[in-house]
């Protein structure tokens, strides 16, 4: 009897671990489908991940990609589609303005790249929004430094759930947030500037500190001192007590530079 119950015991517990192991996979690949329809709308924000580099996705010249070979500097990632008729069409005609108003040269400092959600979208789509945008800006934007991209169903929702943004496709319409997503050379996201607006200071400040571990100017790294991103205002505001304390502590600096000076002029004397 005791060696039954223990064969029993034994079964269920398997049982037990096998469906457990069998619904994490379950789960997991729902995660990262984004047709599903529990998927909700919306940005659920991954700090310090790295979005998916090697997934192909093709640009508008309707040439394969991957992000990998996009990224080498500080780049600003837009999940938009092109024939959108609501959100997509003023954040990137937002995003050209103030990339007119920042003082960072996109190709040098920095690029951008916009990844069509909607794979019933080609190269043409892409190539015709990026045309429109280009020419209608102030600045001079290289062809390189703006990228127009395109791709399949699941590689782009795979892309898209790696940067935690997530939409839902309704007959030709599609539901999804507006947000600039920020990620460093090696593609790690480092910032998440939401809605459809941003201050030209944010989208600089967030470049640099995109730019981390690559040499930056001595006004960025003042900049960087000075300024920190507030998470619920979504801007970036005055570190009062940074600034306060560097302003205590130079004080202090000199105070002892001018007593350890003042002896020696009064011996001198």
């Amino acid at each position: 009897m005791k060696k039954q119950l223990q064969v029993s015991f034994s079964l269920l517990l398997r049982n037990i671990l096998f469906l457990t192991f069998f619904f994490s996979i379950v789960n997991a690949a729902f995660a990262g489908d984004q047709s599903s329809k529990n998927v909700q709308p919306g940005i659920t924000e991954k700090l310090g991940s790295i979005i998916s580099l090697d997934t192909q996705l093709n640009d508008e010249n309707n040439s394969p990609v991957t992000l990998k070979q996009l990224i080498d500097k500080p780049t600003i990632v837009l999940f938009v589609y092109y024939e959108c008729p609501s959100l997509c069409n003023p954040l990137m005609v937002e995003v050209a303005s103030q990339i007119d108003r920042i003082d960072l040269t996109p190709g040098k400092d920095y690029k951008l790249v916009c990844i069509s959600i909607d794979d019933a979208e080609t190269a043409a789509n892409a190539a015709r929004k990026k045309k429109n945008i280009l020419e209608a800006m102030q600045k001079e934007v290289p062809h390189s430094a703006w990228r127009f991209l395109t791709g399949s169903k699941e590689n782009v929702s795979k892309v898209a759930a790696s940067a935690g943004f997530f939409y839902k496709k309704e007959g030709t319409l599609i539901t999804h947030a507006s947000a600039l997503i920020v990620v460093s050379p090696q593609g790690k996201i480092t910032r998440y500037l939401m809605g459809t607006t941003s201050l030209p200071f944010d989208i600089k400040m967030a470049v640099l500190e995109a730019s981390e571990g690559k040499v930056t100017p001595t006004i960025a790294k003042i900049l960087k001192f000075c300024f920190n991103y507030d998470p619920q205002g979504r801007k970036y505001v005055l570190n009062i007590t940074r600034i306060a304390g560097g302003g205590i502590l130079l004080l202090a600096i000199i105070f002892v530079i001018v007593l350890s000076v003042k002896p020696r002029k009064t011996a001198k004397s």
